[in-house]
């Protein structure tokens, strides 16, 4: 079944993939504001919050490119997936740690921080749920071949 030429299925990938770019973008915000100040008092960038912003990157820039039709039918897609599955669990592993159990005390730059966190841990969740979904739908639409020969479509 489709609506105006597209399937149901392409229109839930675009919602989940909509969804990762939403959260990769905040995420990219709300760390590089950290990049952004210690780059205004002439320190270096701290790896920690450069790898939020490389991760929130290609997270952002592979959403976008999900948008493109029949991308999806790639056997890779649904491995990159838990690539950056992967990726945001670390971000949230090292993040996690250093604020989950700080106490904001009415520090604005705390809390967002605290908040930033969650929004990672939500991130990685839908990338969880598109390397799951992407794998199911190229396991559903790989081309098959007959057992023995291997020559006929199956």
């Amino acid at each position: 079944m489709a609506v105006g030429g597209l399937s149901w299925g392409y229109l839930l990938f675009s919602t989940l993939h909509f969804g990762q770019f939403v959260l990769a973008i905040t995420v990219c915000g709300l760390y590089g504001v950290e990049l952004n100040r210690a780059s205004k008092a002439g320190k270096p960038a701290d790896g920690k919050w450069v790898y939020a912003e490389v991760v929130g990157g290609l997270s952002a820039i592979t959403a976008v490119l999900y948008f493109i039709p029949f991308l999806l039918r790639f056997a890779l897609v649904w491995v990159w997936n838990l690539v950056l599955f992967i990726l945001w669990i670390a971000l949230f592993g090292i993040f996690g740690k250093m604020y989950i159990n700080e106490n904001p005390e009415g520090n604005g730059d705390m809390q967002r921080l605290k908040n930033a966190v969650w929004v990672v841990l939500a991130n990685a969740l839908l990338w969880l749920i598109a390397t799951l979904a992407h794998f199911v739908y190229w396991w559903g639409h790989r081309e098959r071949r007959s057992r023995f020969t291997s020559r006929a479509k199956v």
